[in-house]
């Protein structure tokens, strides 16, 4: 296995309901299974468990490509999946809030921000959301 996704295994953003902020390359389900290492049913589970984010997309359920770190999941995703959980958004919310433009963190978005030194701050801004 592979430590990036093949240029074929990542989808291109191509629903043209999905908001302009909407990641780049998307990952469908089986193919976020074998970047883990896991069965399809331990990814439904982690999504079920919110370690996980996945919205339907063209009619298949696919997850942001980015969020999916080599073989791991980034490390303060869960966290932030259930604290915006808490705040009362919906997996279509929560990921629109993760790629919302915000020019106070490196990267310019909440996810780009989960993968370098501001993934604290990212949480700090989704856990003031529940107040």
């Amino acid at each position: 296995m592979t430590d990036s996704v093949p240029a074929d295994r990542a989808v291109p953003h191509s629903d043209s309901a999905a908001g302009p902020a909407d990641p780049a390359d998307w990952l469908t389900l089986p193919d976020v299974a074998e970047r883990l290492d896991v069965s399809i049913s331990k990814v439904h589970q982690m999504i079920r468990d919110r370690e996980l984010l996945a919205v339907r997309r063209d009619g298949v359920r696919r997850m942001p490509a980015d969020l999916v770190a080599n073989q791991t999941v980034l490390k303060h995703l869960p966290g932030v999946l259930n604290l915006l959980a808490d705040a009362g958004y919906d997996d279509e919310a929560a990921l629109r809030w993760l790629y919302a433009p915000d020019d106070t963190l490196p990267g310019a978005a909440p996810a780009k921000a989960l993968a370098g030194d501001q993934a604290r701050e990212v949480k700090r801004r989704a856990q003031a959301l529940g107040f």
